[in-house]
């Protein structure tokens, strides 16, 4: 048994929780900057954001965001392979059980769930949690606010982040009006795609015989796979009120500086990032 101490970038091994749109961002900077990410993800992920979420990889075995891809793999065995192809490994994993098999140098909670799935300070030498659910200090060694406002991105390394509000961050003055959400529990049909136009009152999609109504002008953004089963206040899509198609594609800027944050964590603990093998 030897102790490994880490301080290259390009030998850190970073597991991300989730492969939403927010995750992706994240995997896309870390990947960007030399690191090897690889993403763990359910069997059926309810990502909105599919056009910039690696989670469309569980269904379409592969997807590349701006220019990064990542591949859908079957085993841990398989990360390292797909890490020299110069891919993001992306494994179906629910319960997080192949992080002992991975053994990363960090892991990155970025389920945002408003809650603590599973996530423990003993998962990696580094443990970093995204948004409400997590508390510095007891179940993740930092934690990093997600609300957006002044406090975007800064990292908590005692105490939890903000309490979820509830409210989605206001485009153009629109808040929970440009949200899609499931009216009962059932499978979401959808009736339009990602960078379909849509006008106040049409129709979006359905669940059962309950239809789902855009209460916004703008274009879809986001929407869930055709035969997802979803619960009652689920999102299923998202309508940008401003209406750049050239939007859909791209990650966000929320991600985009949730991205720095954790770099700047595994940064700032990177010379001290060390485990027994």
């Amino acid at each position: 048994m030897t102790t490994v101490l880490y301080n290259d970038i390009h030998e850190t091994r970073i597991l991300i929780r989730g492969g939403g749109d927010l995750a992706s961002g994240i995997a896309v900077r870390l990947f960007n900057s030399g690191f090897k990410v690889c993403i763990v993800e359910t069997s059926r992920p309810l990502a909105v954001r599919r056009a910039v979420s690696f989670s469309e990889a569980v269904y379409d075995r592969k997807k590349t965001v701006e220019g990064v891809t990542a591949v859908r793999i079957n085993r841990p065995e398989d990360i390292d392979s797909t890490w020299k192809l110069g891919h993001i490994p992306v494994l179906i994993d629910r319960e997080n059980h192949s992080c002992n098999v991975i053994e990363p140098d960090v892991l990155v909670d970025a389920i945002v769930a408003k809650r603590n799935i599973g996530t423990s300070m003993s998962n990696a030498p580094l443990v970093i949690g995204l948004g409400p659910g997590f508390y510095a200090g007891k179940d993740c060694h930092v934690v990093i606010e997600t609300n957006r406002g002044h406090d975007l991105g800064r990292l908590i390394f005692e105490g939890p982040a903000v309490k979820d509000t509830g409210v989605p961050a206001s485009i153009l003055g629109f808040t929970e009006e440009r949200v899609l959400r499931a009216p009962l529990d059932g499978i979401f049909e959808p009736d339009k795609t990602i960078g379909d136009r849509v006008i106040k009152g049409e129709q979006i999609g359905r669940i059962g015989q309950a239809l789902i109504y855009s209460q916004i002008d703008g274009i879809i953004r986001g929407i869930l796979h055709a035969g997802t089963p979803a619960c009652i206040g689920t999102k299923v899509g998202d309508i940008d009120p401003r209406g750049e198609i050239q939007y859909c594609p791209k990650i966000s800027d929320k991600a985009r500086s949730l991205g720095g944050s954790v770099i700047e964590a595994i940064l700032s603990k990177l010379p001290h990032i060390s485990y027994t093998k």
